[in-house]
């Protein structure tokens, strides 16, 4: 016979009911699985899970374009190039792109450029700490005053180093030898034609070195330079009128005055009327 224990049948039904309830309840846990996988449209890799999704982007495909047939071709555009090539544009003178740096633009050398690099000049440019110096060959009372006198005049409207301290003190040292006076009068001919070059430059160092220059030579010659003081005087007419040379000229005016003797006011005057003598 068998005996119905209640005990029994209630630890039974509590069996049941929590297997039902484990079963509903891992049964919710799969469909909340399930409704987040069909949310993600994308997967998320692991260790990303901070970045947006809109992070993602598709890839991007290039089409290739199609060259249009209105373009030039090579030869149109060389023919047009080799048709323009030998007419310059009016800007090209303003841009300065246009220039070419590795075009060979030297011009031929001067005379006194030619000369000294063919070793015509008996002296050489020696670089000093302070300041520069010329070395003779042999002493300058030796050397003959013609043609390099001459030369050294030609030579003061050089514009670059070292032709412009070798004309400017090569003339200076030979004037100041013995005997100069007498080899630099007869050259006085050929050496006015050089310092008026100078003198009408329009480098005011190269019109600075011909006023010395004509005055280093006044003082060597006096009233001699007489004779030729008119063909000088225009060109230090039109200086007077700077302001920055204004002074300049009037004391190398004044000197010229002094070694000149009393001729030379009046060919001062007949030239540049404004001129104030010194000894009125």
């Amino acid at each position: 016979m068998y005996f119905w224990n209640p005990q029994a049948g209630r630890q039974g039904d509590e069996e049941e009911r929590c297997c039902h309830e484990g079963q509903v309840l891992s049964r919710g846990a799969e469909l909340k699985k399930q409704n987040l996988k069909r949310r993600c449209f994308v997967s998320i890799p692991f260790g990303t899970c901070g970045q947006r999704m809109s992070s993602v982007s598709k890839p991007r495909v290039t089409v290739p374009r199609r060259q249009s047939s209105s373009a030039p071709s090579s030869a149109a555009v060389g023919s047009l190039e080799c048709a323009t090539k030998g007419k310059p544009r009016p800007s090209d003178r303003l841009n300065p792109k246009t220039i070419d740096p590795f075009a060979d633009h030297q011009k031929a050398p001067s005379a006194f450029a030619a000369i000294y690099s063919k070793g015509g000049i008996p002296c050489r440019l020696v670089h000093g700490s302070v300041k520069h110096k010329l070395q003779w060959e042999r002493l300058p009372e030796t050397i003959p005053f013609d043609p390099l006198l001459i030369t050294l005049a030609e030579g003061l409207r050089e514009t670059k180093h070292p032709y412009t301290f070798v004309s400017k003190e090569g003339f200076k040292e030979l004037l100041l030898v013995d005997g100069a006076e007498e080899k630099t009068i007869p050259m006085l001919p050929r050496l006015v034609p050089a310092l008026k070059t100078a003198l009408m430059h329009t480098d005011a160092e190269v019109f600075e070195r011909g006023l010395n220059a004509l005055v280093q030579l006044s003082s060597v010659v006096g009233p001699a330079l007489n004779d030729h003081l008119k063909q000088l005087l225009t060109s230090l007419s039109k200086r007077l009128m700077d302001k920055k040379c204004k002074d300049q000229v009037t004391a190398a005016l004044q000197k010229l005055e002094q070694q000149g003797g009393r001729e030379t006011l009046g060919i001062i005057k007949s030239k540049i009327p404004i001129y104030c003598s010194i000894c009125s």
